[in-house]
């Protein structure tokens, strides 16, 4: 009789960007089964990564990998994956040549003078963690840190559907909980928010972890299939 040897756990993590810094939920996963191991705000990108060395995967929503013009195929495959109205989540990421910019005025002048076109606001707001990011990785660390979008995971958690509701609204809430607990069971709903994150950043956060195990297994799904690489050779590409 031939013996199924156990299937050892991996542990795996999902990060978002908080008003604290980042929210990290690191997880087992076994067979296609999830248990949350550790919900903690860490102050830094490198925090970040000293504290999931260990892990099999990490998913992370924030770019990485910089184009020159700011024009990445990555996210336009990911708006046409979520379709309206969540395609606006995606909002366009900045060229390496604002990370300068000290002020949004100077970075939306700087891309009008530059590339003919303003940046957005949403995108200037994440601009200290898309700094911290790129100074962090390296290509060979895309192997196990991979950029990840919470609505493209929670669309392909869904079956392929977006959310039908904002996240920060009670009926996005409980729409996320609701997938996210056939993921990692009733425990999920005994998670709150550590100091200095909200509960959809530790939602999103969760939705990450579930992608890392993807990651971790090797079926993850790269958007775009054939990913375009920055000045410093990153990848630029979604997974989930």
């Amino acid at each position: 009789m031939n013996v199924v040897p156990p299937i050892r756990p991996v542990t795996v993590a999902g990060a978002d960007g908080c008003p604290g810094g980042w929210v990290v939920v690191s997880a087992t996963s076994a067979a296609g089964a999830l248990e949350v191991q550790d919900v903690r705000v860490l102050p830094d990108f490198a925090a970040l990564l000293e504290a999931t060395s260990g892990c099999a995967a990490l998913s992370v929503d924030i770019p990485i990998g910089l184009a020159e013009d700011g024009e990445r195929r990555a996210d336009y495959a990911a708006r046409k994956r979520l379709g309206v109205p969540r395609s606006s989540s995606v909002f366009p990421c900045p060229a390496r040549l604002l990370l300068a910019a000290s002020s949004y005025p100077e970075a939306n002048a700087l891309s009008w003078s530059a590339l003919g076109k303003g940046l957005a606001a949403q995108a200037f707001g994440i601009m200290a963690k898309i700094r911290e990011a790129d100074r962090c990785m390296t290509p060979e660390m895309q192997a196990r840190v991979t950029e990840t979008h919470p609505e493209v995971s929670f669309w392909a958690l869904a079956g392929d559907e977006p959310m039908r509701h904002p996240k920060r609204k009670p009926e996005g809430r409980a729409e996320r909980l609701r997938l996210l607990e056939g993921v990692f069971g009733p425990a999920v709903r005994s998670l709150t928010p550590p100091r200095g994150a909200a509960w959809d950043d530790l939602y999103d956060a969760c939705v990450l972890a579930w992608t890392a195990s993807h990651v971790a297994e090797g079926t993850a799904v790269h958007l775009p299939a054939e990913a375009q690489r920055d000045a410093r050779g990153l990848r630029m590409e979604i997974v989930y």
